[in-house]
C-alpha cells in the first residue's frame, strides 16, 4: 500500500460539524476499501486566492492516507460527486511530512 496526502476544500457555508461529518464519511470509504486514514488535519476556514464556484472562503482539510490505489480511486470518485467539496487534490508521497517532528529535531540540534 502506498502513502497519499489529500487536501480538500469544503464550501464556506458549512459548519465545523458538517465538515467533520464529511471527512468521517470519506474515511469510512477508505477503510471499506482496505486503507487507513493515518491523520486528519483540519486547517479551518481560510480565504481563497480567487473565487471558486462563487466562494471566497473554504474549509481546508488535509488527510494522510495509507491505502491501495483502488481505495483512492473510489475516494476521489465520491469527492467529485459531493457538492460540498469545491476543490481537492490527492498526491502520492514517499513519506508523510511531519512538520512538528522536523522542528523538534532542529531545536535539539541547536541546543547540542
Amino acid at each position: 500500500m502506498a502513502n497519499y496526502e489529500s487536501v480538500l476544500i469544503a464550501r464556506q457555508d458549512l459548519g465545523a460539524a458538517q465538515v467533520n461529518s464529511l471527512v468521517s464519511d470519506l474515511s469510512e470509504v477508505i477503510k471499506k476499501e482496505g486503507g487507513e486514514v493515518v491523520k486528519v488535519d483540519n486547517w479551518g476556514l481560510k480565504n481563497l486566492a480567487y473565487r471558486i464556484k462563487k466562494n471566497r472562503k473554504g474549509h481546508y482539510v488535509l488527510l494522510n492516507i495509507v491505502a491501495p490505489s483502488s481505495a483512492i480511486s473510489e475516494y476521489e470518485r465520491l469527492v467529485r460527486l459531493n457538492e460540498d467539496v469545491i476543490r481537492y487534490m490527492t498526491v502520492k508521497v514517499d513519506e508523510f511530512n511531519n512538520e512538528t517532528a522536523d522542528i523538534e529535531e532542529d531545536s535539539a540540534v541547536a541546543e547540542a
